[in-house]
C-alpha cells in the first residue's frame, strides 16, 4: 500500500498545515497517512515546541523509529533529501518544499510505495478540495476546565470578533502591521457589523488595549491559557467566534478557517505573510 509519512513541525499553525496538505495528498492516493510526530521537534533549540495535534480528531497513526529513518535519522534525512533533488519532482521519495508560493505540482502527485513530505505548505489550494474531511479532522476535543466552557458559550451567545494581536514589541515580526492595521480593521468590522463583542488574543494584552483604543466595555481579554500547552484551548476558543481580524500569524488563520460562523468575515494583513497565497480569496485583505 501506498504510504504518505509526513514530516510534522513548527507551532500550532505550522502543524496544521504539514498535516492538511498530507491528509489531502493521501486521500487522492488511497495511499495511508503515516505521522512524523518527533524528528520535526528534535532539534528545535530555540523555541522547543513539541507536537500538538493530539487534541485534534485526527486518526492516523505516528511513525514507527524505522519511519522515522531511525536511527541516525540526521545523516540518513540528509541523504534522502541530496538523493532526491536531483530526481523530477514526480518521482522524489523524499518531497520538500520549494520555495513559498503555491505548488500545484502537489495536487497531481501520484503516489507509489513510501513518500516523505517535508514543508509547511501555506495555502488553502492544498486541500481546498477535502475541505469536509479536513473539518472531520480537524475537530477540536473542547477542553475540559470551567473557566473555558463559560468563555466559549459566552462567544456564542451573540455577534462576536476575534481580534489576534501579537507583541508590537520591537524587532518582533509581527510589529510591521502596527497599529494602523487594526485600526482600519477595526473600522471595517464596526462599519459591517455595527457593534459587535470583541475578544482578544494576545501575548501582550495590555499594551494592545493601549496602542488600539479598543472600547473596554466591548473587549473581553483572553489571556489565561499559558504557554505551548494550552494553545489549543485558544484556538477552540478563537474557532467559536462568528467573525475575525487576524495578525500575520497561521495561529490566528487556523482560527478563522476552523469556524463554521454563517456569514463570517475575516480581515487580514495584506502585505504581511511571506507567502500571499495563504489568504484565501474570500477573506477581506488590508
Amino acid at each position: 500500500m501506498a504510504k504518505v509519512i509526513v514530516r510534522i513541525k513548527g507551532g500550532l499553525g505550522n502543524q496544521l498545515f504539514c498535516y492538511a496538505a498530507a491528509r489531502r495528498l493521501a486521500l487522492a492516493n488511497k495511499a495511508e497517512l503515516v505521522i512524523d510526530d518527533v524528528t520535526g521537534f528534535a532539534r528545535d533549540i530555540q523555541y522547543r515546541r513539541k507536537y500538538m495535534l493530539d487534541k485534534f480528531g485526527i486518526t492516523a497513526r505516528k511513525a514507527t523509529p524505522a519511519e522515522r529513518l531511525e536511527p541516525f535519522e540526521r545523516y540518513r534525512r540528509g541523504l534522502a533529501m541530496f538523493l532526491s533533488r536531483r530526481k523530477p519532482f514526480g518521482q522524489r521519495p523524499y518531497l520538500e518544499q520549494e520555495g513559498l508560493d503555491f505548488d500545484r505540482r502537489l495536487l497531481d502527485l501520484k503516489v507509489s510505495g513510501s513518500l516523505y513530505l517535508d514543508g509547511y505548505w501555506h495555502s488553502e489550494d492544498y486541500f481546498k478540495d477535502v475541505e469536509e474531511q479536513l473539518r472531520e479532522d480537524l475537530r477540536i476535543i473542547s477542553p475540559a476546565d470551567e473557566q473555558n466552557l463559560r468563555l466559549g458559550a459566552e462567544i456564542v451567545s451573540g455577534p462576536s470578533v476575534a481580534l489576534h494581536v501579537r507583541s508590537f514589541a520591537a524587532g518582533d515580526s509581527s510589529a510591521t502591521l502596527g497599529p494602523d492595521y487594526y485600526k482600519r480593521a477595526l473600522e471595517y468590522a464596526e462599519a459591517k457589523l455595527g457593534k459587535p463583542r470583541y475578544f482578544l488574543f494576545s501575548e501582550e494584552p495590555g499594551d494592545a488595549m493601549a496602542r488600539l483604543e479598543l472600547p473596554e466595555w466591548r473587549v473581553t481579554v483572553v489571556s489565561h491559557n499559558k504557554g505551548d500547552e494550552a494553545a489549543c484551548a485558544d484556538l477552540w476558543l478563537m474557532s467559536k467566534c462568528s467573525h475575525f481580524i487576524i495578525a500575520n500569524s497561521t495561529f490566528s488563520w487556523w482560527g478563522a478557517w476552523l469556524s463554521n460562523a454563517p456569514g463570517k468575515i475575516v480581515v487580514a494583513p495584506k502585505k504581511s505573510f511571506a507567502n500571499e497565497d495563504i489568504l484565501p480569496v474570500r477573506w477581506i485583505k488590508l
